[in-house]
């Protein structure tokens, strides 16, 4: 029951810190996602949680794909929107092969690779 409550605060909080955003805010929300789902992905190897695992990764690859990679708009962007496309594009087929062979470095490959543009991001905001 606890569990249950917990979850729903946890969805609370989340639906308010979305409703209250700005779109750069959104974005930060993204990143800490993805990079939260990736760790989650790296305990689910330790713990030999082979579902857990893959349901991480699936999660990271999915706001990649359909939050950050869309955000993108590659004719204003220019080379810096098509750069940001082929990173995201590249880290999304290590976190595929990390998933298949559950490969704790590529795991941290792309924590690295998306945290470090995730602390761009946030100085953008200072």
């Amino acid at each position: 029951m606890y569990k249950m409550g917990s979850q729903a605060y946890k969805e609370v909080d989340l639906e308010t810190s979305v409703s209250q955003s700005s779109p750069h805010q959104l974005i930060v929300l993204l990143f800490d996602a993805a990079l939260n789902a990736i760790q989650l992905a790296g305990l689910y190897i330790e713990k030999g949680d082979i579902a857990g695992k893959g349901e991480a990764i699936s999660k990271a690859i999915n706001i990649i794909d359909n939050g950050l990679k869309s955000c993108l708009d590659l004719e204003k962007g220019g080379e810096i929107a098509e750069n940001l496309d082929e990173l995201y594009h590249y880290i999304i087929q290590q976190l595929v092969l990390a998933n298949l062979h559950s490969d704790k470095q590529k795991l941290q490959l792309c924590f690295d690779l998306l945290d470090n543009i995730a602390q761009a991001w946030r100085k953008i905001a200072e």
